[in-house]
């Protein structure tokens, strides 16, 4: 099985938070900055500030919703957790 990912994108004054999944990081994070995502060019949400790999897709969209389900707090709280600085960690992936 191919990796697939969970991640959190946000703006550039960190108002807002985009939780996603996909097969490919590198194509989706290409894709959100070409404008293909209407929640992320309505947001200008392009800045990927934390990211999972799992092995199966089925954990990946399970994880993606858990962390959806969760409050704003928690989420900053899983991103202060591995990118405290909440620096744009796309270059690794596109």
């Amino acid at each position: 099985m191919e990796s697939s990912y969970v991640y959190i994108l946000t703006n550039k004054l960190h108002t807002v938070l985009y939780v996603g999944v996909t097969t490919s990081l590198s194509r989706r994070m290409k894709e959100h900055a070409a404008g293909q995502s209407a929640f992320t060019r309505r947001y200008n949400v392009h800045k990927l500030i934390y990211a999972e790999e799992y092995r199966d897709v089925r954990d990946a969209i399970a994880r993606e919703k858990q962390i959806k389900s969760w409050s704003r707090k928690r989420k900053i709280g899983l991103i202060d957790s591995q990118n405290s600085l909440w620096k744009d960690l796309s270059d690794g992936f596109v």
